[in-house]
Formats: C-alpha cells, structure tokens, sequence
C-alpha cells in the first residue's frame, strides 16, 4: 500500500510539543485496568487546553475481558459510566471500536470508531492544524482508520502509548504485543508519530490509595470513584502502588 509522504519539514512541525488549544480524540481500552478512568477524566476535565471531540472503545484480552470484542463492550460501557460521572453529554461522542485485532494490512477491521476517525480527519485540510489522535491501548482502531483511508496521514497527529523503551531489555507490552500488526501500520505508515514508551519512562508515574484518599476522593463523584477502583485493584496492600500509566499522553498534550 502506498502512503502519502509528507516532508520533513511538515513531520517535524507536526511533532513539537503542542503550545495551544488541543483538538483530539481519545482512543481507549477503558476496562482494561484502572489508568485508562484517569486519562479520560483528565482530558475532558482540561476545557482550557482540550477539545475532546470523540472517544473511541478499544478492543483488550486479559483476565477482565473474555476477549477482545467483549473487552471492547466492557471499555464502551466504562466510558458511558464515566461521562455520565462527569456529568459530560455522549450523544456523538462516543462510539464502539473493533471487536478483533488487525490481522494484517490487507484486512482492515471497519468500526464506528474507525469511520468517525476518518470522517472527523478528513474533514481538515493538510494545512490546517492537525487532529490529535491519542491512543492508550492496543492500536487496531487507529491503524485501521489509516488503511482505509490513508490521506488521513496528512491531517493527524497520533500519540500512543505503546511499547518499551528501546533499551529495555523485552518488548512484552501490553498494548503492543497483542496488537502486532496494527502497531507495524503505525511505525511503517509515516504518520507523525509520538510514542510513550511505558517500562523504563512512564512507569515512573506511580500513584498509592492513600494519595488518593488524601487528594481526590471526596471532592466530587469521579473522584470517589477514581479511588475505590484502585482501592479495590491492589492485592498486598503492604507499600502498594499503582502506575496510572495513561495519564502520561493527556500531561503530554
């Protein structure tokens, strides 16, 4: 598949660090863990710098989920539960991502969350400021909006949250190796590209129950929720913390 190439002039452009108000949207495994909750009420709790226009439900497998599509339906609903706590409308806004995996480039998986990708990117012209694209989870939503209409290269940029640091001894992350393909899309297609890699740089981003106690619950309804998924996510609570790992790619914005 060929792919638009922008000059590097333009991909540079497109990858500084944002100075102004940010048009993005969030693509989310939300029921994966307990971070994905932190990220999305950051983003739509930060009117001065982000405009949120769509979330996405991501597709996960892990002991919360009996597959991909239901882990997808458990993140759609997580982020109705969360809006509706935020007191924040849904209607257009949110929408259901892919129920498998990328299994290659030749077969795109067609979502709702994929075709308003799209449609939302193309509307933009490649001169325009680019539409943001962060995305927290596996990656399949996203490189399947880029086969299915690869000018959109030309009018995002994409944040991720994915893979290890480069000296990290593995590359077994989460995100990344579930989602092979779909990440390959990403790294080969040469869409600007702004990788948050998690052990070695984003692990740092530890929170405890007891921080939370103290700085969040009881200060309004997504608060005291933040805190009692936590609470209820340790094991051991013995010097138990938690990496909040999601939060990084709204601080980047």
């Amino acid at each position: 598949m060929q792919f638009p190439r922008l000059s590097e002039a333009m991909r540079l452009t497109r990858l500084e660090p944002p100075a102004g108000r940010v048009t993005m949207v969030l693509d989310t495994d939300t029921y994966n863990e307990v971070d994905d909750q932190f990220a999305v009420a950051y983003a739509l709790l930060s009117p001065e710098k982000l405009t949120v226009e769509a979330i996405y439900a991501a597709p996960f497998f892990n002991g919360r989920s009996t597959g991909p599509a239901d882990g997808m339906e458990k993140s759609y609903q997580e982020i109705l539960r969360l809006l509706e706590l935020l007191e924040k409308p849904a209607e257009g806004r949110v929408f259901r991502g892919s129920t498998t995996y990328l299994p290659d480039w030749d077969h795109p998986v067609e979502s709702p969350a994929a075709l308003d990708l799209i449609e939302r990117a193309m509307q933009r012209s490649p001169e325009d400021e680019p539409l943001v694209v962060v995305a927290i989870g596996a990656i399949t939503n996203v490189a399947s909006a880029i086969l299915l209409e690869p000018r959109i290269i030309e009018r995002v940029v994409v944040v991720w949250l994915g893979g290890h640091a480069f000296f990290w001894p593995d590359t077994r992350e989460f995100n990344l190796m579930q989602d092979v393909p779909a990440a390959r899309v990403i790294f080969d297609s040469g869409v600007p590209l702004v990788q948050l890699p998690c052990m070695g740089v984003v692990s740092h981003l530890h929170t405890t129950v007891a921080e939370l106690e103290r700085y969040v619950q009881g200060r309004s309804r997504i608060g005291d929720y933040l805190t009692e998924i936590v609470r209820s996510y340790q094991g051991n609570p013995f010097a138990w913390s938690k990496v909040i790992w999601d939060i990084s790619s709204i601080a980047y914005l």
